[in-house]
């Protein structure tokens, strides 16, 4: 038996080894920008130049942009001046073939002349001034030529076509996270296109395009390419829509409707790209790949043959279109449109399948003179999963792929759009034509609700990305990113408080055009042109926006986590984990001890922080209440921003009374300190009263909605239960350890034992010795000898799970009866004792184990060791799972010795109970569906984090394939079907052995 013993501990000690190296928590210092923001110093507006007519060559763009100028001067209090000839002072623009691209001088005199050598030039200029006129700034006219410093500057479509229905944003939890602009206009059948929908959203487009020429932008993203193909050009035009097929019609519908609102982009000098996820499909199409490539094998050019032939056909039906944006790293059910049959699928996922993704739409978009914007961004799937992060694996995919219209595309940070991200530095690799990729209304901090100036972090990122000259341009997210329908009913340009992400959209398009301008100057000409022209009144705002930053990175971060490069469950979690995603802030024990873990040495700095970001929030708000109404231009907007100081502060006393609870709890389970015990709890007291006001102000409320508290609820409940299950744990333990203790040969030296007792004492030490066992066991004896085990099991799970996740019990109590009724029936009408009496001994011996654990601080010590402790983990996987596998070993013992079964017949017996607890609790889990079961289950425990399952999914996030379960059921089917043949061909028994 020694040598059995080893060789158990051998293989739990290698499973032991797998955990660690899973969950094996990694910790680095990141290279996180240091941000000094400022604010600019008070000054007094500058009047605007004298202009009472502006002439422009006969040009679309030039018209508009001169009205542009003209709405300037009329913002000042001066007469709009007519766009014609009229009378002077008179700006003139005036084409000059010697300047090149968007190169222009602006020049004084009687009047002003902005000269350029073509209409872009000149409508950059145009912007430029009524810019410096609408902010009070001076109007340089010193004839200095001036060229925009990145040539290409998207921008996304803004809130057109999204939802404004206050009902859809009612509920707060819709967290998905489609971003088609046309479902409005979409009908379900002929003519499939609501043409009012379209009038609508076309006025969405027009006044969004205006805005975004405006602000310096010359370029936009369009969500669309699937919708708009019929696949014409693929074997006979019906190859992949079978004739009479609606999505042919459909999509004519589509670009007959839409093409006129996109183009008018185009028409003003915007280029157009129309952008997707990889790979986008259709019933029908996936349908005809799987009979022509046998599935989506996207390193098989037939695939791409398909795709290829419906790019030709977009660039041939809508020609205003300059490209497609493709991105390849997020996809599936959490993107599609209700009642759209469209969805995308992560199929592009090795290097090989993104080379000839891209070769096939290169070669498109050689043939049409258009080009291809290629999204790095990845969620860690696949073999290019950290294609985003990792210039090993960039070059692994670009190296070689030079081709003049081919854009990558990348984001400015190491990670997604959060703060305390070192700056990408794959953007200063590969020789491929790049942009850089900001986000105005930051989707995981507050979704843009709360003040957060991003100007000195974006010029600091453009500075040091231009370095690198392939860096030609930007693509800054006005509104897009994360779900529309979980945050507040803010639409830029149409409903909300949008004013203070646009901020951020205006101070890019400045340093595109110029990344040396000074981010605190252009914020306060940007308030001047917004709020006010009263020098106080800028100067407060530029205060409070000074501090923004301040208050985000520390009351929206845990600030010495979100420092660190973490990597744990073989994942790079963000830096904001404790709120995972948006907002719904966490209360998983993987998180929180992991987080506590990670700065265990100074965890009161977490909490002094989180202190001062209330501090700086309600620094703003005294700064803006005493602003002066009567200098603001709009009374709605200083109501708006008093509003927003008033839940800024609300919030991040919520979430700073939360952290410290869950700090303090956590710091509790490592060192049992009664000093840390107090302080959460008197924490929890003031989050109790803060959660309570938050929720009761901004509960239901569409402009500023209360944060998502449900997870952190039921972290906190399993918290509060830790101390009362240990004494649990205690008192089981010694109960537990008084029954082994009564069947032992100390007790039978002093008093009668009971055969029961007696049995699960040797079952438990020496299982190989129940044979020998004298006596004849009673009624009593033969209930108890499995009812105490079985008492055990049950009420130490419940304990484990603080008796608040059925899901789990339902799985390890459902596992321990089905393997015991699978042996038990094994044996048939002989005597089940000695069987019983052995798996009973090693449940009790596995309960022991479990329970010195959850006996020190309840299960939140237990999960506390598991996440953060690999020494202690090591040693209780190892013991673990070697008593797991003792529960066979002693089986077939006491099968072999006991009943006196063939060596054959008792291994059949033995694999049917392995085999059917996997079979039956496969085809469960089978039943409900994988993503579905894991969500149950870690919602009542409360082990990962609750978003998990309502953003991509479990499975998703940690990789598990969804037909686990099933392959599962199989295998125990298999194994259990294997073990009934052998038994039934080993059925012969020893002879001598009695029954």
């Amino acid at each position: 038996m020694p040598v059995v013993v080893v060789v158990l501990c051998g293989l739990g000690g290698g499973v032991a080894w797998q955990v660690n190296d899973a969950l094996g928590l990694r910790v680095r210092p990141a290279e996180v920008p240091f941000e000094q923001v400022r604010a600019a110093p008070a000054r007094a507006v500058v009047a605007p130049p004298a202009i009472r007519s502006i002439v422009v060559p006969d040009d679309e763009r030039l018209r508009l942009a001169a009205g542009v100028v003209a709405d300037a001067v009329a913002s000042r209090g001066a007469a709009r001046p007519a766009i014609g000839n009229g009378p002077g002072p008179v700006l003139r623009v005036r084409l000059d073939g010697s300047f090149d691209g968007e190169a222009y001088r602006i020049d004084g005199g009687a009047g002003l002349t902005v000269t350029a050598g073509a209409a872009a030039g000149a409508a950059t200029g145009l912007y430029t001034l009524a810019d410096r006129i609408r902010s009070g700034a001076r109007v340089v006219a010193d004839g200095t030529v001036v060229t925009p410093r990145l040539g290409l500057r998207l921008t996304d479509l803004g809130a057109v076509g999204l939802p404004a229905d206050p009902e859809r944003y009612a509920e707060g939890t819709d967290y998905s996270l489609n971003s088609d602009v046309v479902g409005e206009a979409i009908l379900p059948d002929e003519p499939y296109v609501d043409e009012g929908a379209v009038a609508r959203i076309a006025d969405q487009f027009r006044r969004q395009i205006r805005h975004s020429l405006a602000q310096g932008y010359n370029a936009v993203v369009v969500p669309g390419f699937l919708e708009y193909l019929t696949f014409r050009d693929v074997g006979d035009g019906h190859a992949v829509y079978p004739a009479g097929d609606p999505h042919v019609a459909r999509a004519e519908a589509m670009a007959a409707a839409f093409g006129p609102v996109w183009r008018y982009a185009h028409d003003l000098g915007m280029k157009v790209f129309l952008s997707t996820d990889m790979l986008a499909l259709s019933p029908p199409l996936r349908a005809h790949l799987e009979r022509t490539v046998g599935g989506l094998d996207t390193e098989d050019d037939r695939l791409w043959r398909v795709y290829r032939a419906g790019l030709a056909e977009l660039f041939d039906r809508m020609s205003y279109v300059d490209g497609l944006m493709v991105r390849i790293g997020e996809g599936g059910a959490a993107y599609r449109l209700p009642g759209w049959d469209f969805t995308s699928e992560i199929a592009v996922t090795t290097p090989a399948a993104v080379r000839a993704m891209l070769r096939s739409f290169l070669d498109v978009a050689g043939e049409a003179d258009r080009e291809i914007i290629f999204r790095t961004w990845s969620v860690g799937i696949g073999e290019v999963g950290d294609l985003h992060t990792n210039k090993t694996a960039y070059e692994r995919v670009f190296d070689g792929l030079d081709d003049d219209r081919l854009v990558v595309a990348t984001k400015y940070t190491l990670g997604d759009f959060y703060s305390h991200l070192p700056l990408n530095d794959t953007l200063l690799v590969g020789t491929q034509r790049r942009i850089v990729e900001f986000q105005s209304r930051r989707e995981f901090e507050a979704f843009g609700s709360l003040p957060n100036d991003l100007g000195t972090l974006h010029k600091a990122a453009l500075r040091r990305f231009l370095a690198n000259p392939h860096v030609e341009g930007v693509w800054s997210w006005a509104q897009g990113g994360g779900p529309t329908l979980a945050g507040p009913r803010t639409l830029v340009l149409r409903t909300g408080f949008w004013q203070l992400y646009d901020l951020n959209s205006y101070l890019t398009g400045r340093l595109a055009l110029d990344p040396d301008a000074d981010p605190a100057a252009a914020t306060a000409d940007w308030l001047r042109a917004t709020f006010s022209d009263d020098p106080d009144t800028v100067a407060a705002l530029g205060e409070v926006m000074a501090l923004s930053r301040e208050a985000i990175t520390k009351g929206l971060y845990v600030v010495p986590y979100a420092d660190q490069s973490v990597r744990a469950l073989g994942l790079e979690p963000p830096p904001m984990m404790w709120i995972f995603e948006w907002d719904i802030v966490t209360g998983d024990s993987a998180v929180w001890d992991t987080i506590y873990a990670v700065n265990r040495d100074r965890p009161l700095l977490a909490v002094r922080e989180g202190i001062d970001a209330v501090l700086a929030a309600s620094e703003m708000r005294e700064l803006v209440a005493e602003t002066d109404p009567a200098t603001w231009r709009d009374p709605e907007l200083r109501r708006h921003f008093m509003s927003t100081m008033d839940y800024q502060v609300s919030l991040f006393e919520t979430l700073g009374d939360y952290r410290e609870v869950r700090l303090r709890h956590a710091e509790w389970l490592d060192t049992g300190s009664a000093e840390a015990k107090d302080a959460w709890q008197d924490a929890a007291a003031r989050y109790d009263a803060h959660r309570a006001e938050h929720l009761g102000r901004y509960a239901g409320d569409l402009d500023l909605p209360a944060y998502n508290l449900t997870a952190a609820d039921i972290g906190l409940d399993r918290a509060e239960r830790d101390a009362t299950m240990a004494w649990l744990a205690r008192a089981l333990l010694l109960l537990v350890l008084a029954v082994l203790a009564l069947g032992s040969p100390w007790a039978a030296r002093r008093v009668r034992t009971a055969p029961w007792a007696r049995a699960l004492w040797t079952a438990s030490t020496r299982p190989w010795r129940l044979v020998e066992l004298a006596g004849t066991p009673s009624r009593r004896d033969r209930v108890l000898v499995w009812a105490v085990p079985a008492a055990a099991v049950v009420a130490s799970r419940g304990i484990l799970t603080s008796f608040a996740a059925p899901a789990h019990l339902v799985v390890v109590l459902g596992a321990w009866l089905l393997c015991t009724v699978a042996l038990r029936l094994s044996v048939r009408r002989a005597d089940p004792f000695a069987l019983l009496a052995a798996l009973g001994g090693v449940a009790l011996l596995r309960t022991v184990l479990l329970l010195a654990v959850l006996a020190v601080r309840g299960p939140g010590y237990y999960w506390f060791g598991f996440w953060t402790e690999p020494t202690a983990r090591t040693v209780y996987v190892t013991i673990a799972f070697a008593a797991f596998l003792a529960v066979f070993v002693c089986a077939y013992v006491v099968l072999r010795g006991a009943y006196g079964l063939s060596r054959a017949g008792t291994t059949g017996r033995v694999l049917v109970a392995a085999g059917v607890p996997l079979a039956v609790l496969g085809a469960l889990v089978t039943a409900l569906g994988a993503e579905r079961a894991l969500t149950v289950w870690n919602d009542q425990l409360a082990l990962l984090p609750w978003g998990l399952s309502r953003i991509l999914g479990i499975t998703v996030h940690l990789e598990i394939p969804t037909d686990l379960p099933l392959v599962v059921t199989l295998a125990g089917a298999a194994v259990a079907i294997a073990g009934a043949a052998l038994a039934f061909l080993g059925r012969a028994r020893r002879p001598g052995v009695p029954l």
